[in-house]
């Protein structure tokens, strides 16, 4: 019984030959390798065996992690007669017996995709599957001192079809380990259900993709505010040859059809990340492809400007165009940047009131209806296909309102759909497929750095789980109460750390030693004092050489006491009142002037 459920071992029999069956009682330290035929006479397996020597079924358990390499080659030859390719992996990847007792399943997974091996899905699964069989039987040996790979394999239970005869098999060799959730996770239940993959929700990279996309869209507001001024004369460079748009009449209401479908996508987009468990993640997946869209977009409409696709639209350079001779270059910028910005408040819409010409390779619109259409049939239940079926209906007919409306040429809608639709696909195969990501690991940070730091904590696909209006409201106030709590210590901390007095302690590490002899020396330094001769000076010199005697406990007890009353005022006369003080005051009242300038 493993983690509730029933894990029995699956018996197989034997592939080949009829010799060498063993009976139920047989030894849990006996290795049954398939397509081998024990025959009397045959050697243990032990270190320093040669490579040409014939490899025996019984393999001795304490053995295996002194085996070097030609022992690993031969023992990988007779267990299942593996391919070239696996062998020469072992010898130029130096695999002897300890090595392979660690071996994990990532890391024979690694041999193909990480390390470059062609080798086939199915022999890399018979390789781990005939390593686990060594490691579970050496772990059911008395070899305690080896590292096994299984036990570094948390999190993950491993089926193991053991060649064993008839007979209920030991429950001994069961790998199902119980899987414990890290301190580090919040949400335990989570992470057991999904088998040990949590998906953190990192908001800060999400705010940072949603700074990303909203300086994108000022940036595509801005290059719009250009192209408008550069804009094709409409007499001069009439529409260009287009062969849906000849053969299809104009509809004037198209446009604000398109608009309104892509208001309807955008309402079934909300409610999708309202209640899915990972809105972090999906948020942060939208700002990212809907910036990097459309910031390629900035480069295409600014580099090549098409004429006008349909008479008509009312389009001049006139429209946006500064005339005044007196605007200098300060003042032409302010009114771009106004003119951008009534542009980026209405989204580019025209039921926004929204209208600009010459932003045409490629289609804005398509890219919003097809990104919107996208993420919804992503991150919804397959099942879902009456959903599925409605939003690519709104993507496919928001593309035609466009066109019948004449705003777009044919080409600019079908380069829309293909950049979208294909960076889409991309972001999420490689997001989807960690060893897609892990095989060129360099490369992919290289070309893609803002994927590889956004999607550098998720592993596999997201899973699409959602949240009931109970438990949204309640993980809403949940946060709520989290706030309110972190609010109240804050200020709790600022109102402890404003009213509190000081403490002698701090100020004794604040004034140190100095301000302590400062404090004995103020009534001495302020008192009237006769010159010194010469002598004087010599013999106070020669008084300070002396090593200084040390003072009995009470003295000092009573100069830190004192000290401690004149470290609220050092500068007060009166703070100095213990009987030690004042002796001390006399005592270095004797001094010279000379040690007193030394001292100060």
């Amino acid at each position: 019984m493993c983690d509730g459920e029933i894990c029995e071992p699956v018996t197989q029999p034997r592939s080949e030959g009829g010799g060498g069956g063993g009976s139920s009682g047989a030894s849990e330290q006996e290795l049954r390798v398939p397509h081998i035929d024990k025959q009397p006479g045959e050697k243990h397996l032990t270190n320093g065996g040669a490579p040409g020597t014939p490899t025996a079924a019984h393999v001795d358990p304490l053995q295996v992690s002194h085996w070097a390499v030609e022992d690993v080659t031969s023992w990988a030859i007779q267990t299942d007669h593996f391919s070239r390719i696996l062998l020469d992996c072992l010898r130029l990847e130096a695999v002897d017996g300890e090595v392979l007792l660690s071996l994990t399943e990532d890391d024979v997974r690694d041999m193909r995709y990480r390390l470059g091996y062609k080798l086939t899905f199915g022999e890399l699964k018979k390789f781990w599957i005939a390593v686990l069989r060594l490691q579970l039987m050496v772990k059911n040996s008395a070899a305690d001192s080896v590292l096994l790979g299984i036990e570094s394999h948390g999190g993950h239970s491993a089926y193991v079809p053991l060649a064993t005869s008839v007979g209920p098999p030991s429950s001994s060799t069961c790998p199902c380990p119980q899987l414990e959730c890290p301190s580090t996770i919040s949400d335990c239940e989570t992470y057991l259900r999904l088998g040990g993959r949590y998906v953190t929700p990192e908001y800060s990279k999400t705010a940072m993709s949603l700074a990303y996309s909203f300086v994108v869209t000022w940036i595509t507001s801005f290059v719009m505010v250009i192209v408008h001024e550069r804009v094709p004369d409409m007499k001069r460079y009439p529409p260009l040859p287009d062969i849906f748009l000849d053969n299809v009449p104009h509809i004037p209401w198209a446009f604000n059809m398109c608009e309104i479908t892509g208001s309807l996508l955008f309402s079934v987009w909300v409610i999708v990340l309202i209640f899915h468990k990972y809105r972090m993640v999906l948020l942060r997946r939208f700002f990212a492809l809907a910036g990097t869209v459309f910031l390629l977009r900035c480069v295409t409409m600014l580099i090549t400007s098409l004429s006008v696709p349909g008479t008509h639209l009312q389009c001049s350079q006139k429209d946006f165009a500064i005339d005044d001779p007196n605007v200098d270059m300060v003042g032409a910028l302010i009114i771009r940047m106004t003119r951008a910005y009534r542009i980026w408040s209405g989204l580019g819409m025209s039921i926004q009131g929204v209208r600009t010409c010459g932003d045409y390779m490629f289609s804005g619109h398509t890219v919003a209806l097809t990104l919107l259409n996208f993420f919804i049939t992503e991150y919804t239940p397959r099942n879902l296909y009456f959903l599925h079926t409605l939003t690519w209906l709104l993507n496919m007919f928001g593309i035609f309102f466009i066109l019948a409306a004449h705003e777009h040429y044919s080409i600019d809608v079908f380069v829309a759909f293909y950049i979208t639709s294909r960076l889409f696909l991309y972001y999420h195969t490689l997001a989807n497929n960690r060893a897609l990501m892990q095989s060129d690991s360099k490369r992919t940070r290289i070309w893609f750095p803002m994927f590889s730091y956004f999607e550098s904590s998720v592993d596999g696909m997201v899973p699409n789980e959602y949240d009931t209006p109970g438990s949204l409201i309640d993980g809403i106030i949940d946060q709520m109460f989290w706030i309110k709590d972190q609010l109240i210590i804050t200020l709790k901390r600022i109102w402890v750390d404003a009213h509190s007095p000081v403490s002698p302690k701090s100020s004794f590490q604040i004034f140190g030693s100095d301000s302590e002899e400062y404090v004995n020396n103020t009534s001495t330094f302020f008192s009237p004092r006769p010159s010194a001769t010469s002598n004087n000076i010599n013999n106070a010199a020669a008084t300070s050489t002396a090593p200084p005697a040390p003072a009995s406990p009470k003295s000092l007890h009573g100069q830190r006491k004192t000290f401690k009353d004149a470290s609220l005022d050092p500068f007060s006369r009166a703070t100095i009142a213990s009987p030690a003080a004042a002796a001390t005051s006399q005592t270095l009242a004797k001094d010279t002037p000379q040690k007193q300038k030394k001292v100060l």
